[in-house]
């Protein structure tokens, strides 16, 4: 190998005070940071907000997954008022001959518009 090749980065490492800046360090963690941030974090919250929103949007007659994988039909929407803020309002879905009560929350997908499927 040639020599040489070297010499930019041993004259980097004589030079006082460049390794033990910790202003490297601090460059390193906030631009890791910046980068969880734009490419995990940010896509995430973006991603629950717009679940959040179509969950708010249900209505009677939209077909849903629940998070056990139980697919049904949406037949009545039971809003129940709490302190906590949270979605505990009480859905009721028709799954094949059942009728079943699930949290507005525990709903993973809306599959779609069960009248707009039947008109296709």
């Amino acid at each position: 190998m040639n020599p040489l090749g070297f010499a930019p980065a041993l004259l980097a490492l004589q030079i006082p005070g460049f390794g033990s800046s910790s202003q490297g360090l601090i460059f390193q963690v906030v631009s890791i940071f910046a980068i969880f941030y734009f490419f995990l974090i940010r896509p995430q919250q973006q991603q629950k907000k717009k679940h959040e929103e179509s969950l708010r949007a249900l209505k009677r007659g939209d077909q849903i997954v629940t998070f056990g994988g139980i697919i049904g039909e949406v037949v009545h929407v039971k809003e129940v008022t709490t302190g906590r803020g949270g979605m505990e309002d009480q859905i009721t879905i028709r799954s094949a001959e059942s009728r079943l009560v699930v949290e507005r929350g525990r709903i993973a997908r809306i599959v779609g518009d069960a009248v707009s499927a039947v008109k296709e």
